[in-house]
C-alpha cells in the first residue's frame, strides 16, 4: 500500500495526507476532519487542526496548527485560522483575515477584509471586525 503525500507549503515538505471525501480539499493525516464537514477543493487543513461538525473550509482558506473550526462555522476566501484559535457556532472568517493565538470567534460574528484577531481576543454575538487588529486589550503587563 503506497502512502499519499501532499506539500502544504509550510516548510515541512510533503507529508502523509488525503483528499477529504466531502469537497476534495487536502487534509494532513495528522489533522482531524469530520465526514460531515466540507473542505473545498482548494482549501487546506493540516498539522493537528480540527474541522468538526458541519463546519466549512472553502476557497483557498487554511486551518492549521492546533486550531479548531466547528459547529456551522465557515472559513473562506484566503482566510487563515491557526495556532490554538477557535472559530465556532455560526461565525465566519473570510477574505484575507487571520485568527490565531488563543483567539475565539463565535456566535454570529464575522472577521473579514485583512483583519487579524489574536492573542486571547474574543469576537462574539453579531460583532464585525474588518481590516484591523483586535487583541486582548485587558492583558496584564
Amino acid at each position: 500500500m503506497s502512502i499519499i503525500t501532499f506539500d502544504f507549503k509550510d516548510g515541512n515538505g510533503s507529508v502523509p495526507a488525503h483528499q477529504h471525501p466531502n469537497g476534495g480539499g487536502w487534509v494532513a493525516d495528522t489533522a482531524t476532519v469530520a465526514d460531515t464537514a466540507y473542505i473545498g477543493p482548494d482549501a487546506r487543513v493540516y498539522d493537528y487542526a480540527q474541522v468538526l461538525d458541519y463546519a466549512q473550509v472553502l476557497d483557498h482558506a487554511q486551518v492549521y496548527g492546533h486550531a479548531r473550526v466547528f459547529n456551522y462555522a465557515r472559513v473562506f476566501n484566503y482566510a487563515r485560522v491557526y495556532d490554538y484559535a477557535m472559530v465556532y457556532d455560526m461565525a465566519q472568517v473570510l477574505d484575507y483575515a487571520q485568527v490565531y493565538g488563543y483567539a475565539r470567534v463565535f456566535d454570529y460574528s464575522m472577521v473579514y477584509d485583512k483583519a487579524r484577531v489574536y492573542h486571547k481576543a474574543r469576537v462574539f454575538d453579531k460583532a464585525r471586525v474588518c481590516g484591523c487588529d483586535l487583541v486582548d486589550l485587558f492583558k496584564k503587563n
